[in-house]
This record gives C-alpha cells, sequence and structure tokens, in this order.
C-alpha cells in the first residue's frame, strides 16, 4: 500500500515539466527571418530574405507552413493522419503543386533520421515563454541549435521533421541557405485561437503538378 502511495506522489509532483506541458491543437505561430552572416552575393536576393517571413497554422492532426517574400511563396500542407504532404509554390504568376505521400515525405527529410539531440543548459525568454537550448547534429556532422518551450507542445510534430523529437515547440532555431548563411527564425507573433478548417484544402486547380 505504501508503495502505490509513492508511486502516485511520483506521478502528480515527481515531473513538474511534464505535467505543466500543454498539447495545443489550435495555433498560429509567427517567426521573423534574420540573416547573421551575410555571405549571398546577390543583393536584391537577400534584401527580399530580410522581408521574409513564416507563418505555422495548426489544426488538429493537420498543419501549414507558409514562407512569404516579395517575390516567391510557398505553403506546405501536412496531414499527420497518413503522413502525407503537399507543396504549394508561386512566383509570380507560375504556380507549382508538388505531392508527397508517406514514404517520399521521409525520404525528403532522411538527413535528419539517426539526428543526435544535446541539451547544454542555455536558456532564454521568446514571446514570454522560458525557453531551453538545445544542439541538434546531423550524421554528418554539422550542427545547428534551437530554443524551444516545454510549457506547450505542438499536436503535429512531423510537419518541422527535425523538431519531431523535440520535447516541446520551438520558437527559435537557425538554418542554412545554399550559400551557407546562417538563418535564425524567431518567434515573434502566437495565437491560441482556432484556426480555419479551410486553410488546409488542397487546390483542385490552378496549380502545374510537378513529380517528385
Amino acid at each position: 500500500m505504501r508503495s502505490i502511495l509513492l508511486l502516485l506522489l511520483l506521478l502528480l509532483f515527481g515531473d513538474k515539466s511534464i505535467a505543466q506541458t500543454r498539447v495545443v491543437a489550435e495555433v498560429t505561430l509567427v517567426y521573423s527571418i534574420e540573416v547573421v552572416n551575410e555571405l549571398q552575393t546577390d543583393k536584391e536576393a537577400l534584401a527580399q530574405l530580410k522581408q521574409s517571413s513564416k507563418t505555422v497554422y495548426i489544426k488538429g492532426n493537420n498543419s501549414r507552413v507558409d514562407l512569404n517574400s516579395p517575390s516567391f511563396s510557398q505553403s506546405l500542407i501536412y496531414s499527420k493522419g497518413n503522413g502525407t504532404a503537399v507543396i504549394l509554390r508561386e512566383m509570380g504568376t507560375n504556380k507549382f503543386m508538388t505531392k508527397l505521400d508517406s514514404k517520399q515525405w521521409n525520404k525528403q527529410n532522411e538527413k535528419f533520421t539517426g539526428m543526435m539531440v544535446k541539451y547544454p543548459g542555455d536558456t532564454k525568454i521568446i514571446l514570454g515563454y522560458d525557453c531551453k537550448k538545445a544542439i541538434l547534429q546531423l550524421q554528418d556532422g554539422s550542427t545547428f541549435s534551437v530554443y524551444y518551450t516545454t510549457a506547450i507542445s505542438p499536436s503535429v510534430r512531423e510537419f518541422e521533421y527535425q523538431f519531431k523529437d523535440i520535447p516541446g515547440f520551438v520558437l527559435q532555431y537557425e538554418a542554412m541557405d545554399g550559400y551557407t548563411q546562417k538563418i535564425i527564425y524567431t518567434a515573434t507573433k502566437i495565437n491560441l485561437n482556432p484556426v480555419a478548417a479551410s486553410k488546409f484544402d488542397i487546390p483542385t486547380s490552378g496549380y502545374r503538378l510537378l513529380n517528385n
């Protein structure tokens, strides 16, 4: 009887970080984009990158990520239910669609398999959330860091495949572009109100279908 009481106490009070984590199934999150080391020689492309933004929408088992710049936009709509994704791209009047089944989606993200995660203990506050630092190391030896909060966790993780094992919501992270310059994405707005279901509708016309 005593051991059962001890077990109950551990479950209730032993790991407060787990007990306090809230899974959010309705959220809109906006990220700013900052170029840290400007190595790109195309000044116009660099200027457009600085004017870009990223918005994440999550509703239940569905997610959508919009990347918008003055000359280019991309939307990635992911379904956790069947592991499929659709990528919509617009460049001027040209519109393209790419459909990925679960096997193709995993193949596209295979560079993140076997990734090692370290937790150095650094912290910072983003949008009022206490965030912890994690350093992710890929199989090729490259590393990048993220800051995440354990106060909330997304109901869909796999849409940001590299973050699917992070125990919380990533509010800041590093990325490298094709010019090997570092880009930092930082959450600037969060809205926990319901997201319109229409955000996850797949267009049936107006887009040229591309093979993966």
